[in-house]
């Protein structure tokens, strides 16, 4: 169905998302259910700026002059809204969104869901339960951190997503072995600080929602089956409807809300990682995005609607109806077997037969290096499931998986001689 501005043209959208997005395919389809004229305002490195032949090039680390870019574009273009697709885009779309005029979170809320740092102070400082933490600089003395902190403990970037550098540690050798190999991560990433904080045991669950001034309206909570004890935190299985206990679900809601009103945040979507223990939920962190990666497909609401359908047309202030679909549904994030060079996979079309999985999507590029955690942030690829429960859900995603074979050969290191 279409929707049209107040002017009576058609709807006009920037989305703000990172080169490699996996999400940016999914919200031009619901753009384009829309109606909506899309413009991608592309993050370009600065050399390239004065080259680039995309519609809107922007550099995302220059926060002032982007902002004054869009406001340059949408002079001539009026824009009805801005949207953040992943972590790199949120900051951006807060501050371009509130110089338009546009609803918005503020920027301050939108830097705080991106800096683990700032998102364990405001937690903090509001008494939303979230791990103890300590933030220690690169290249700090492992041993001396050691005696600061409780064991076990996790070590954590502050800027970084997707698992890539958590680590558990459980005394201070792990530690000063797992310091050392963060410490190369943020050299690479050019990030100079890292959180050590207690290590939460329970189940883990992840949240998405969308907040309306304020409110958080519950969209999916998904269960998360394989256990992420470390000592790295690779994510697999997510499935939804959760099985836990109703007022349990009522509980993490609750703090998730409370979590997201610390920050700041009033607009748009939100995924969330909760854990539970001891009848008590934990934050374990909030993003002012959509889930990662291609999970959103799991997930159909009233009249058909997808994810990015929903979040595309509160952004545009249209009517949202957001009632999940009443089977189960679940994906698995195919994890990475080992380091080296894909060569090829095998068993695809076998593990597409399985009875209840709707796809297999191999992302990873066959004679393309493979990088698992904690160094890397990326798949194999996806597998997903629609069942009439929970439990058929998940296990047609292991057994479609258990189908697939990847071929990996070691890479070959080169030596130079002078």
């Amino acid at each position: 169905m279409s929707a049209f501005s107040r002017e009576g043209r058609a709807p006009r959208l920037i989305l703000l998302a990172a080169n490699r997005s996996y999400r940016a395919s999914a919200f031009l389809e619901a753009a384009a259910r829309l109606g909506a004229e899309v413009v991608f305002g592309q993050d370009v490195p600065p050399p390239l700026l004065g080259q680039s032949d995309a519609a809107l090039a922007l550099d995302y680390r220059d926060l002032v002059s982007s902002t004054e870019a869009i406001q340059r574009y949408a002079k001539a273009h009026p824009v009805d809204a801005l949207v953040g697709l992943d972590d790199s885009g949120t900051v951006l779309a807060a501050r371009a969104s509130a110089a338009l005029g546009l609803p918005h979170n503020s920027p301050g809320a939108a830097e705080a869901s991106r800096s683990k740092r700032l998102m364990r102070e405001h937690f903090a400082e509001a008494g939303v339960p979230s791990p103890r933490f300590r933030v220690f600089c690169a290249g700090e003395d492992p041993w001396r951190i050691a005696a600061e902190v409780a064991f076990p403990c996790v070590l954590k970037p502050t800027m970084l997503s997707g698992s890539r550098g958590v680590m558990r540690a459980d005394d201070p050798g792990e530690l000063a072995e797992r310091w050392a190999r963060l410490c190369r991560i943020l050299a690479a990433e050019r990030c100079d600080e890292a959180l050590v904080e207690d290590y939460v045991p329970g189940a883990e669950v992840a949240l998405e929602g969308l907040l309306e001034r304020g409110r958080l309206r519950v969209l999916a909570l998904f269960d998360k089956p394989d256990p992420l004890e470390g000592p790295f935190f690779e994510e697999t299985l997510y499935v939804t409807p959760s099985r836990l206990p109703g007022p349990v679900q009522d509980a993490l809601a609750g703090a998730a809300e409370w979590a997201a009103a610390s920050l700041g945040l009033r607009e748009g979507p939100v995924h969330a990682e909760l854990r539970w223990n001891e009848r008590r939920p934990w934050l374990i962190e909030v993003a002012a995005r959509t889930i990662g990666g291609l999970c959103s497909r799991t997930l159909r609401f009233g009249a058909g609607l997808s994810l990015e359908d929903v979040v595309l047309r509160h952004a545009l202030g249209l009517p949202v109806q957001a009632s999940r679909e009443t089977k189960a549904g679940g994906v698995m994030m195919i994890p990475i077997p080992r380091a080296g060079m894909l060569r090829a996979v095998s068993g695809v079309e076998e593990a597409r037969g399985v009875p209840l999985v709707e796809g297999v999507e191999i992302t990873a590029r066959p004679n393309h290096p493979l990088v698992p955690l904690p160094e890397g942030d990326s798949y194999l690829g996806f597998i997903f499931a629609r069942a009439d429960t929970p439990e058929d859900v998940e296990a047609a995603l292991r057994a479609a998986h258990s189908r697939l074979r990847f071929e990996v050969a070691a890479e070959i290191a080169l030596e130079v001689r002078t």
